[in-house]
């Protein structure tokens, strides 16, 4: 299976391929699309949807993996960083490709081991897990994020149960999660 990891931002968004075959990743290319600041908003966001139309045809990945927006005290980043994201996952949807987002904590966890790891924590171990180094702190995340969205792609099984009780345990103390954030 062929995934394309991406971190979105108006600035920078990163991208980074893996392909998931015999239980084991191996690297094909990461990168990320840099953005003028001087572009107007809506031109950014017609940038970003041009560089990814090109890059999903050329990789022609079998699923995407976004992360999903940490929702923190600066609300107006937070809002065009959604935007970077719908932008993303609207192309994604417009050249068919399945999208699955995952929350930034679970992609720490599944690359590092602890959910509060840092971004160089989390750099080290996919240029250990790839032996490659990445050629940006975002494409860098990027590949994070492609390695731990093919857990949650297999996670559910076509009648509804879970291929492991990792995926289970993982999936109640995310539901677990979001009941205490709603509360």
């Amino acid at each position: 299976m062929k995934i394309l990891g991406l971190d979105p931002g108006l600035r920078k968004t990163g991208w980074g391929v893996v392909i998931w075959k015999n239980n084991s990743f191996s690297y094909l290319d990461d990168g990320f699309f840099f953005q003028n600041d001087e572009l107007e908003l809506g031109q950014k966001l017609l940038k970003i949807f041009n560089q990814l139309s090109s890059l999903i045809k050329k990789t022609k990945p079998d699923l995407i993996g976004i992360e999903q927006t940490f929702v923190g005290s600066g609300n107006v980043s937070s809002l065009k960083l959604g935007m970077a994201r719908g932008i993303c996952i609207l192309t994604a949807a417009k050249l068919g490709v399945k999208t699955l987002e995952i929350q930034p904590k679970l992609v720490k966890k599944n690359i590092t081991g602890s959910g509060v790891a840092s971004k160089d924590q989390v750099n080290l171990m996919v240029k250990n897990i790839l032996n490659i180094v990445p050629k940006s702190e975002d494409s860098s995340d990027a590949l994070a994020v492609a390695m731990s969205i093919q857990s949650k792609s297999i996670g559910k099984l076509d009648n509804g149960e879970y291929s492991s009780k990792l995926d289970q345990a993982i999936a109640n103390a995310l539901e677990k999660e979001k009941i205490n954030m709603q509360k």
